[in-house]
């Protein structure tokens, strides 16, 4: 058994889940064949803990390493940071740099704070917003992660969250009494963001992904821009997926709207912990008469890696860089499924995180799990999608596209023969969020 199966197995009994992010999990992606656990990583190349490398083909780290892994430039700068000290009584000054950079690259903002993971940063932003209004509901399209406030849409409607990216999301633990203070409405559907505003009048923040794979339709953001101010909500864009890969900052001003409050997370530090709220100055005042405080905030390694990283962004113009690379990647992946006449269909517009998706109903997660399991034996972790790093180049596309048009070769004849689940070495892997254990 591979090692990494082996710990994995031994994870599952002791830590309840498995893993601390459900994306990781192995049954997310391939069960009981999946790696696993990394002993290192470099450019994107991860050696698992029996010593196998792999080609990163997919989520480099869900979406955090924008540069690739273990960068030079900001482990150096990180190191440096360490052995001057990683945090202390007094405050990092690196983190006034990074506020000062942070409201030149968003120039409608006059106020910054930090967290260290996304999640706990669009709840801090949802604080600071509901500090503002003095209204408690709030009104999000998208996925925004486990906090109260969100998993509370489920409260109401056990399937409210279904259509933002992770369905079968439970509330257990959530308390009852924040029923009704979270309210979906979908993406490119300003109508129902209208109805929710009509029937709510306590809504006091409108939550929104600017985009996740596809540009909005037109008049989408715009209307959703005018519902918050016509009824004086704080406007929170959400750019933990979308920030940094369009352009350097938030792909907001493409799809063009200007929020009151952005959040930022994952590739703004390359893999190391960080995290920003930036907002327009009389809504960030806000914080200041709502107690959001934590000491490893203050902590100096996040703010200098998100430093170096930016940094780096800017002067290698890295999103043109993961546009191109992405757009040869789906351009390979539809040229491979016309050759080998495998339905799918390759989502173009968010190219940094270029996604094809399988038009065979019932039968496209056995069939994505196949070809999870094919691209492993070639070396490769892969899935349907890959979140473009810098250190993906023309030569690894090309090398990978070959083992893919390999692979989308036997899906087609595994179709054609009806013989999918036969191939696959283990279980169908996971749709959504599932119980380990009974």
């Amino acid at each position: 058994m591979n090692k990494g199966v082996e710990l994995w197995n031994r994870a599952k009994k002791i830590m309840p889940g498995g893993s601390q992010l459900l994306s990781k999990r192995s049954e997310m992606l391939l069960p009981g064949q999946w790696p696993s656990y990394y002993s290192r990583a470099k450019g994107i190349e991860v050696w698992g803990v029996d010593g196998k490398r792999y080609t990163d083909m997919t989520t480099m780290s869900v979406g955090a390493c924008i540069l690739g892994y273990a960068d030079d430039d900001v482990n150096a700068a990180v190191i440096n940071a360490v052995r001057n000290g990683s945090i202390s009584t007094l405050n990092c000054p690196e983190e006034v740099e990074l506020a000062e950079k942070l409201l030149k690259i968003n120039p409608w903002a006059g106020g910054v704070r930090y967290a260290r993971t996304a999640g706990e940063a669009l709840t801090v932003a949802v604080r600071i917003a509901r500090a503002h209004t003095k209204k408690d509901k709030v009104a999000f399209c998208g996925y925004h992660g486990w906090h109260d406030w969100y998993l509370a849409a489920n409260l109401a409607d056990e399937k409210g969250l279904d259509g933002h990216l992770l369905p079968g999301l439970h509330p257990l633990g959530v308390p009852r009494g924040l029923k009704g203070t979270s309210i979906p409405f979908e993406y490119d559907k300003a109508e129902q963001l209208e109805a929710i505003m009509q029937k709510n009048k306590d809504v006091g923040t409108i939550v929104l992904e600017p985009m996740r794979h596809n540009f909005p339709k037109k008049g989408f953001v715009e209307k959703v821009q005018k519902i918050a101010a016509d009824n004086g909500a704080v406007l929170l864009i959400d750019e933990v997926t979308s920030g940094w890969r369009m352009r350097v900052g938030g792909v907001y001003e493409l799809v063009g709207i200007t929020p009151d409050l952005a959040v930022y997370g994952k590739a703004m530090s390359n893999g190391y912990p960080m995290a920003a709220i930036v907002g327009k100055a009389e809504v960030m005042d806000a914080a200041q008469v709502s107690f959001i405080s934590s000491t490893y905030w203050t902590e100096r390694v996040g703010p200098t890696a998100a430093l170096a990283t930016i940094a780096k962004l800017e002067k290698e113009n890295v999103p043109a860089h993961l546009r191109r690379i992405g757009r040869k990647i789906g351009d390979g992946w539809a040229r491979l499924a016309k050759e080998k006449e495998l339905d799918i269909e390759v989502l173009f517009d968010f190219e940094p995180l270029i996604t094809f998706n399988l038009d065979y109903k019932e039968k496209s997660q056995a069939i994505s799990t196949l070809f999870t399991q094919e691209m492993l034996e070639r070396g490769y972790l892969a899935s349907k999608s890959v979140y473009v790093s810098y250190s993906h180049k023309d030569a690894d596309v090309e090398k990978y596209l070959g083992h893919a048009g390999e692979v989308f070769g036997i899906l087609k004849k595994a179709i054609d023969e009806n013989s999918v689940e036969k191939r696959l070495k283990g279980p169908v892997a996971h749709v959504g969020f599932k119980r380990l254990t009974a």
